[in-house]
Formats: C-alpha cells, sequence, structure tokens
C-alpha cells in the first residue's frame, strides 16, 4: 500500500525481483526525505521534532509527510484512473487494476458509480490484518 511504502512501513518484500525493486524504491525515498529533513530542520526550526535517526530513515517526518499529503496523493491516483478509464477502449488494463479502483470506490467496471471525495482509510489498519 502505498502509506506503508511512503511511511516506511511496507512489510510485503515479494520475491527477490521485487525486493530489489522495493529497495530501491525505499532508497530513494530515504534521499528524499533526507533532502526534505535537512530543508525543514534548517528553515523551520524543527530540529528537535525531526531529530537524527541512526538509520536516517526518517520515519516521524515520513509519517507527518504522509498525513499532511495522503488527500493529495489519492487525488492523483484518482485523476489518473478516471484519465485511464475514459481511454479504456484504447488502453489495456489489468484487472487488478479494476480491482484497485473498485474497492476504492471510484468506478465499477461496466456501471457507472459515484467517485469517492476521500481516500480510503485503510492505510490506517496494519497491512497483515486487511
Amino acid at each position: 500500500d502505498i502509506g506503508d511504502i511512503v511511511r516506511g512501513r511496507d512489510i510485503f518484500r515479494g520475491n527477490d525481483e521485487e525486493k530489489k525493486k522495493r529497495d530501491e524504491l525505499d532508497d530513494k525515498l530515504k534521499e528524499i526525505f533526507g533532502k526534505i529533513h535537512s530543508e525543514v530542520t534548517t528553515t523551520n526550526g524543527a530540529e528537535e521534532r525531526y531529530k537524527d535517526e541512526p538509520d536516517n530513515n526518517f520515519y516521524q517526518l515520513r509519517e507527518d509527510w504522509w498525513t499532511a499529503n495522503r488527500e493529495t496523493v489519492w487525488e492523483a491516483i484518482r485523476a489518473t484512473f478516471m484519465v485511464l478509464i475514459i481511454f479504456e477502449e484504447h488502453v489495456v488494463l489489468d484487472q487488478n487494476l479494476f480491482l484497485l479502483i473498485m474497492t476504492a470506490g471510484v468506478i465499477r467496471k461496466g456501471r457507472k458509480r459515484t467517485a469517492t471525495r476521500s481516500p480510503p482509510y485503510f492505510d490506517y489498519v496494519p497491512t497483515y490484518l486487511r
């Protein structure tokens, strides 16, 4: 789940190839949040809240960023799916993608349905309970 990945809490590792890709993604996120950490602690006076962590995972910063931006991320995902659905006749989509859209309440294949205005709150349920 995107929220778990951003917050550094994703427990699903998959096969070796997926694990390598997830490790690369996590390294890139650490780099990005490292830059955000430098900016926030030097200009906004948030040194106490975002103390350096020994493994440089920036868990508190990642959690705060996700809390502040989850609705924006959700809107971007919804907009992308809606564009793909508009051009559905020209784009072949995986069934899992439709399943994801259906569970998010955006569309049910073959039937129109009102779009969900807010993101689902499953990202606050531990992965193993979903």
